[in-house]
């Protein structure tokens, strides 16, 4: 039986996923908000990673789940891949090296102390990765359109093209960058996307540190985190997407774990079989975005008491 959601977290943390784990995330809060009275937008602070990142930048702009805006984000997102030929193509197998990638023996629990050589080996990985030129100039547009600006509840995740490191635009002593321009970076999956350039730096997506990111939420002893991972859901371990998603999972437990140590409470909720079941392997399939809108905000109203 589902664990109800008795109240609203302090944290929202929202994953990679993209366009259909974008559909997901948007369609549980969507449902959870409009079963439980909890207004998602009201949380202390938001963590978006990738597909997450557009979820987090408009929530904090004070816009709901279901915002018109959010599904033409995602959409826009969706179109600029398959335009690249990488939905057509069934990129699945580059995603699959993303999560690799990001899991290596640099698992994210090792990184508070072998942080140099994850940030290395993520380095290299993405110097050989080819360099695509295709861009989302319509997400950008829409995501200044919402307002949204850092105004310190607010971090989304990239990852600095050259030397690998993980960057937390919004949060204290980060880079300077508007939100729209740090969710064009969190969402530019290498192999895919352009690296969006920031002050004379090239950004791309932040999954590549972490699906997640949980450990950089700011908590401390007593606060309630809630992290929304479409990836984490049960997938064939043998393929590409499986080990994503196992990676995925075995990422999130382990950062959840690492900010149980610092006293916060920690609850992460994936996809239940019939989302995941809708949303398949192709996270970038415009064409099942309302049934995984729809799979998600059944799942939501699923977490009334």
């Amino acid at each position: 039986m589902t664990e109800p959601l008795a109240h609203r977290p302090d944290v929202l943390v929202l994953a990679a996923g993209g366009t259909l784990g974008e559909a997901w995330m948007r369609g549980l809060l969507d449902g959870a908000g409009s079963a439980t009275g909890i207004d998602f937008r009201d949380c202390e602070y938001f963590v978006g990673t990738s597909a997450g990142s557009i979820v987090a930048a408009f929530l904090a702009s004070g816009r709901a789940p279901d915002s018109g805006a959010q599904a033409r984000a995602a959409q826009d997102w969706a179109k600029a891949a398959q335009d690249n030929g990488a939905a057509r193509r069934g990129r699945l197998s580059e995603l699959g090296k993303l999560g690799l990638t990001a899991a290596a023996p640099f698992a994210p629990l090792a990184l508070a102390t072998t942080a140099p050589g994850g940030a290395v080996a993520r380095a290299a990985a993405l110097a050989a990765a080819p360099r695509p030129t295709r861009s989302m100039p319509g997400l950008g547009r829409l995501v200044d359109a919402s307002g949204a600006r850092f105004d310190g509840r607010l971090r989304i995740a990239a990852v600095d093209r050259r030397n690998g490191k993980r960057v937390m635009f919004g949060a204290p002593g980060s880079p300077s960058a508007s939100v729209a321009q740090a969710v064009l970076a969190s969402c530019s999956v290498p192999w895919i996307f352009a690296p969006v350039r920031i002050d004379g730096r090239e950004y791309v997506d932040g999954g590549v540190w972490s699906p997640t990111n949980l450990d950089a939420t700011p908590a401390r002893r007593g606060t309630e985190v809630l992290c929304l991972n479409p990836l984490a859901s049960l997938g064939a371990a043998r393929t590409a997407f499986g080990a994503l998603r196992a990676v995925s999972a075995s990422a999130a437990l382990a950062e959840s774990l690492a900010l149980k140590a610092r006293g916060a409470r920690v609850r992460t909720i994936a996809p239940d079989p019939a989302a995941a079941a809708i949303m398949g392997a192709n996270l970038m399939d415009r064409g099942r975005v309302d049934e995984v809108l729809a799979a998600g905000y059944a799942q939501g109203r699923g977490l009334a008491a």
